[in-house]
């Protein structure tokens, strides 16, 4: 009985005491034990077995079981202490609960004593203070009110004096007062609904009218339109006129600065009319020596009478170059026949140095239509070009020096030149045929390269002078204009491209009969020695390939500088690709005339090969002659191609594998053609086909 009831007291507390296992977890983490007594999954009779593993442990049994009761004893213990210490937790807890809730009525009361405290505070403050800002709005109105009656006497005093120096011409207090006058007036904006202030509003207008008329009557007198300048030196008077002016309305200055370049130029529109002999291009020099003569001229009489900041002297000389721009076209219209390409590349070359010369002088602040773009930055060394380079010469450039900057007065005159530019280009076009009449001739006469030489297989030195001479015609015409003209010259360079592609390297092939399609080559009848290349001609073909390429790279070139010097809008209008073609044709070409002169070569000893009675062999021989004969072809000519196109390699590849594709099947095909064949036989093309192979 004794042994049930303990069995149901365990039962009953294993049923209390089963705990969920977050609360497990949370047991673990606070109270980390390695105890198997305190593990959730806690089973008797293993911990009994681990105590007690063999019959023979069984005998320490009473010392297991005292500890066990100690333990028991010591847990007993520490229950009933924690027990007897939670007695009185729940009164003490209501006392403090009591005491905190009597701590928070407290502070309430404090809080909104306070906040009572500091209402009273701010209306006393209020009260305090309401006097004070009264105060303030009123001097604050008072010192405005004080302000604006001294503005106002300002004002009316500034007016009256200013209507009386206006009438008695005192320029030099007047421009001290006006810019006074005017910046008070600001002050009065708005105010100008007072009657008043709107009457001296309209005193202020009527003086600036008046100031304005006599400024213009003080310098048409000075300066009149018709008849010579006034001797001596500029007039005070005229000096401050024009710092009143400065304060005027703008259009007062233009028409001041209009009248006097008007009247400071007049005597050029008489010396240079469209009539006169010195009008004419050929003494283009003599505009320039004028004007030169004149700035100076007006830097030493009237230099100190205008404001620096109008630029005058740059604004005489701009407006110089807009009458010299229409004069010389107006003169260039009527005498269009008697311009020629020396001339005019004179004239053109005159005018840019003046232009130049303005750059340096002048920053061109003056200009209304300045160059929006500037050159483009040169990424190709071939063809490279210094800006300034004389059009008169072909001395080449240094290509280390940076570009010069932007000249704002480029084109300011030489525009006017540019609808006359067909005689250039017309004249760039008679040179560059005869140029290519001259190429060939001198081929005809000094002949093809030699071999053995230098010039055996190199590049002809009509391409390096023809390529030159483009480079000269495009820096030259890009100085001139980036517009139409350039694309003209471009018409043109593609032109005598396409020539000399034709004349001077297709049609100096070895038996072409013109134009760039090859003509078979000569063969007698079948089984006999076939018409082969000599070495020369060899030379000659592997000359024309290698300036084909060199031709075929630079007019990629070129036609990448072209859309550099070209006018954006222009860009799409350049485009060599059809003589990039054509020079490739002329290298295809090349490489096929060699491919079939050893291919023909090879020929007889094929056909000789087929030939043979193969069936009737009795023996392996080691000697065949067309095995032979082939192999000296093949050595005869790969070497000297091989020298020749030494600064090729790729197209001798090219050679190399197109006469491969031709040969081998063709030679496959011969064998064919020696059926019926013994087992000796097959034998010995087997064995030719080894030493072939070898040698």
């Amino acid at each position: 009985m004794m042994e049930d009831e303990e069995f149901e007291f365990a039962e009953d507390l294993e049923a209390i005491l089963h705990l969920t296992p977050e609360v497990q977890l949370a047991i673990e983490q606070v109270f980390p034990s390695q105890d198997p007594l305190d593990r959730a999954d806690f089973n008797a009779v293993e911990y009994i077995n681990t105590l007690f593993p063999t019959e023979q442990s069984l005998a320490n049994i009473d010392d297991v079981v005292n500890k066990i009761r100690l333990k028991i004893r010591r847990l007993d213990d520490n229950i009933r202490t924690v027990v007897r210490g939670q007695t009185n937790v729940g009164q003490d807890g209501r006392q403090a609960l009591e005491e905190a809730q009597i701590a928070i009525q407290q502070l309430f009361g404090k809080i909104k004593d306070i906040k009572d405290k500091a209402e009273k505070s701010e209306q006393m403050v209020k009260e305090i203070t309401r006097d004070i800002k009264q105060l303030d709005h009123a001097k604050r109105h008072l010192t405005t009110s004080i302000t604006t009656l001294n503005h106002l006497h300002m004002l009316a005093g500034g007016v009256d004096s200013l209507e009386a120096m206006t009438r008695k011409r005192q320029y030099g207090e007047v421009a001290n007062l006006l810019q006074g006058v005017v910046n008070v007036l600001e002050h009065f904006h708005k105010y100008m609904g007072i009657p008043q202030i709107r009457q001296l509003s309209e005193r202020v207008k009527a003086a600036q009218s008046e100031l304005g008329t006599q400024i213009l009557a003080d310098f048409e007198e000075a300066f009149p339109s018709q008849g010579s300048k006034r001797p001596g030196g500029p007039s005070n008077v005229l000096q401050d006129a024009c710092l009143v002016a400065n304060v005027l309305d703008p259009r007062i200055k233009q028409e001041v600065i209009k009248k006097f370049i008007r009247q400071h130029l007049s005597e050029y529109l008489v010396l240079f009319q469209e009539n006169q002999d010195v009008a004419w291009l050929d003494k283009i020099d003599r505009r320039y020596a004028w004007i030169k003569r004149q700035l100076l001229d007006y830097e030493e009489k009237y230099g100190r009478m205008f404001p620096e900041e109008w630029c005058m002297t740059e604004r005489i000389a701009v407006e110089f170059c807009h009458i010299t721009r229409v004069e010389l076209a107006k003169v260039m219209r009527t005498r269009a026949k008697e311009i020629e390409v020396k001339l005019l590349l004179f004239a053109i070359q005159r005018t840019t140095n003046f232009e130049g010369l303005l750059s340096k002088r002048f920053t061109g602040c003056t200009l209304t239509d300045k160059k929006a773009e500037s050159p483009l930055d040169s990424t190709n060394p071939f063809l490279e070009d210094e800006p300034g380079e004389d059009l008169g010469t072909e001395k080449d450039e240094d290509l280390t020096k940076p570009k010069a900057p932007d000249n704002p007065f480029h084109g300011i005159i030489s525009k006017c030149f540019e609808p006359h530019l067909y005689v250039y280009i017309e004249s760039q076009d008679k040179n560059l045929g005869e140029l290519i009449d001259r190429f060939v001739a001198d081929f005809r006469t000094q002949g093809p390269p030699k071999s053995g030489t230098e010039e055996g297989g190199a590049v002809l030195p009509s391409c390096a002078d023809l390529f030159v001479y483009y480079k000269k015609c495009m820096v030259q015409c890009s100085q001139l204009s980036t517009g139409e003209p350039m694309i003209a010259l471009t018409t043109i360079f593609q032109k005598f491209l396409r020539e000399y592609a034709w004349k001077i390297l297709s049609g100096n092939l070895p038996n072409n009969t013109g134009g760039l399609t090859i003509s078979s080559l000569l063969k007698e009848k079948e089984g006999s020695e076939a018409a082969k290349f000599t070495v020369d001609e060899l030379c000659l073909i592997c000359s024309i390939l290698s300036t084909a390429e060199y031709c075929l790279a630079t007019t990629q070139q070129l036609e990448e500088k072209l859309k550099e010097k070209v006018d954006k809008v222009l860009v799409e209008r350049i485009n060599l690709t059809g003589e990039m073609d054509t020079f490739s044709t002329v290298i295809s070409n090349s490489i096929q005339l060699l491919v079939q002169d050893l291919d023909a070569a090879c020929d007889p000893a094929l056909t000789a090969m087929s030939k043979m009675p193969w069936q009737s062999v009795e023996h392996v021989g080691d000697q065949s002659p067309y095995v032979t004969s082939i192999i000296m072809h093949i050595k005869q000519n790969v070497p000297i191609l091989r020298d020749n196109l030494a600064s090729t390699r790729k197209y001798f590849t090219q050679f190399c594998i197109k006469f491969t594709n031709s040969f081998i099947p063709k030679f496959i095909n011969y064998i064919f053609r020696c059926k019926p064949i013994s087992m000796v036989g097959a034998e010995q093309i087997h064995l030719h086909l080894c030493r072939w192979h070898c040698q």
